[in-house]
């Protein structure tokens, strides 16, 4: 990266952004159609879905990118790691629907999520909803937008009063009880990238997972809390970096405010210290 791309020069990526927002809503409408009409679902693993849909928006949206970039690596969900992109700077990190069980259900809380990292750092984002045709989406230096208009973070001070966008699996399985008493309200919500998108456009104060996540489940999503004045960081305070070998990210981790990270970790319990 650049000294210039790392200080927010005021044009970087702004041709990136644009192609990943116009690929983020190509495979958007895709999506929405099968979504409307119906689609072959299997699983790849327990409780792991996907559908034609899946692949079919992981293939477009590789081509697109590969057609605009042919030098940048890809990293994606639904298709075979060679591990080439090791080699190179800039490596798109794609989920081409974050959210499939969602989708299967026909609940409208799922993402087309497009990051790109660049030396093993975000530099943009897009988070791309298509059956509430909302877009959030940001490149480094130039703030985060929501449908176009911008947007920040929410201005709750307290965890005590805070909305929480939950995990629906690790609510269901009990995971967040230890962390219940700490927050106004946990909402279940889909999909880990629409969550953290909803938490850097204000429409909720904090999310916390402790279940692992995939660098493409989060990378897009990572970006927005963070350029939208937040952090996603590890339960250490600790941001992720990406393009590792291993893709898969096994710390629980929380986004929101710096002010209610701090709280948060300041007051969240701590594991019992083991006898060796």
């Amino acid at each position: 990266m650049t000294t210039n791309e790392r200080d927010g020069d005021a044009a970087a990526y702004t041709e990136e952004l644009a192609c990943a927002l116009d690929v983020a809503r190509g495979a958007g409408e895709l999506i929405a159609r099968y979504y409307r009409e119906g689609v072959e679902t299997w699983e790849k693993s327990k409780d792991n879905p996907v559908t034609q849909a899946d692949l079919d928006a992981d293939a477009f949206i590789r081509n697109a990118l590969r057609d605009a970039y042919p030098g940048d690596g890809l990293l994606t969900e639904e298709s075979e790691d060679d591990l080439s992109r090791l080699k190179c700077s800039r490596v798109w990190i794609i989920d081409p629907i974050d959210g499939t069980r969602e989708f299967t259900k026909k609940i409208p809380e799922f993402a087309v999520s497009i990051g790109l990292a660049v030396d093993g750092e975000p530099v943009l984002g897009v988070v791309h909803n298509p059956i509430e045709n909302v877009t959030v989406a940001g490149r480094l230096g130039a703030g985060v937008t929501k449908n176009g208009e911008p947007t920040s973070l929410a201005t709750c001070s307290s965890l005590g009063s805070a909305r929480v966008a939950a995990s629906r699996s690790e609510e269901r399985d009990g995971k967040l009880e230890p962390y219940d008493a700490l927050f106004g309200e946990l909402v279940p919500t889909g999909s880990i990238a629409w969550k953290l998108a909803l938490v850097a456009c204000g429409e909720f104060d904090f999310n916390l997972s402790v279940k692992p996540k995939n660098e493409w489940d989060v990378c897009a999503g990572d970006f927005l809390v963070h350029e939208a004045g937040g952090a996603y960081v590890d339960f250490e305070g600790k941001r992720l970096g990406y393009n590792g070998r291993d893709p898969m990210r096994r710390q629980s981790m929380a986004a929101g405010s710096k002010a209610l990270l701090k709280e948060f970790f300041d007051k969240r319990p701590k594991p019992e210290p083991r006898d060796d």
